[in-house]
Order: structure tokens, then C-alpha cells, then sequence
């Protein structure tokens, strides 16, 4: 989950919905993951140093916008790093290589 946000706030800053938005339609519909389990992450991603968010004032309402830090695009780099490992271990175990 982690890895799916930080990969979504790397095209740049967004609110929680346009984050919950992007990872549905980048997954094809796959992945269309309730609120309840989305802000939790954003929420630990930012105690963790990896995002930042400011409340930005929109249309008379107020939201938070969601940004990646330098620390989160490191992140980002060794998630997808581990996930390519287990991503090419798995295939090799399902496609009969191993």
C-alpha cells in the first residue's frame, strides 16, 4: 500500500481523494480502496517523514493536500526495488523456472 501511494504523490501534490482516484484508475479498477484504509497510510506515511501536507482552501472548503518529501522518493526507490525481487521470484516460481 505504501508503495502504491508514494507512487501516486510522485506525479505530484494531491488531496486524499485524487490519490484514492488515481490508484483506482492506474490499477485498472484493481485497487479501488476505501477511504478508511487510505488516510490511515497517508497519515503514517507523514509521522514517518515520507509525505507532507498542508490544508489548502478549494472551491469555499477546506482539504488536505498530500506532498512527497526527499525522504519519501527514497523511499519510493527501495520499494520498488523490493518489489521487483519478489515480483521476478514469483514469476520465476509460477512460470516453472525455478
Amino acid at each position: 500500500m505504501d508503495a502504491l501511494l508514494l507512487s501516486v504523490l510522485e506525479k505530484g501534490p494531491c488531496h486524499g481523494y485524487a490519490v484514492i482516484e488515481s490508484v483506482r484508475e492506474g490499477s485498472g479498477g484493481t485497487f479501488d480502496l476505501p477511504t478508511g484504509t487510505i488516510y490511515p497510510a497517508l497519515h503514517r506515511l507523514e509521522r514517518a517523514g515520507f509525505i507532507h501536507s498542508e490544508w489548502e482552501a478549494f472551491g469555499g472548503r477546506r482539504r488536505r493536500v498530500y506532498e512527497l518529501t526527499v525522504s519519501g522518493r527514497l523511499a519510493l526507490v527501495t520499494e520498488r526495488a523490493v518489489w521487483a525481487k519478489f515480483s521476478d521470484a514469483v514469476s520465476a516460481l509460477l512460470g516453472g523456472q525455478a
